[in-house]
């Protein structure tokens, strides 16, 4: 992705986000091969993916409004998905 300069840099962004996915695929994995009490998934673990899920969700928000800025009208399009 190419990015102008003095722009915002997603790219580290985006990796760190793939390595939290992938983590949590992994865990996810682990717990379920080793269930063998209700309490199969790390309670530390999930809240660590609960912070980072509200960072993320933060991060998305201003980032949004910061983007929105440069748009006519100053809003953000609505997503097609």
């Amino acid at each position: 992705m190419a990015e102008r300069a003095g722009g915002p840099a997603l790219d580290p962004t985006l990796s760190e986000w793939l390595k939290a996915r992938d983590e949590t695929h992994r865990h996810l994995g682990t717990a379920k091969a080793t269930e063998t009490s209700e309490a199969s998934v790390d309670a530390g673990w999930t809240q660590r993916l609960a912070d980072l899920l509200a960072t993320e969700q933060s991060w998305q928000a201003q980032y949004t409004e910061l983007v929105a800025l440069g748009t006519p009208g100053r809003r953000f399009p609505t997503s097609n998905r």
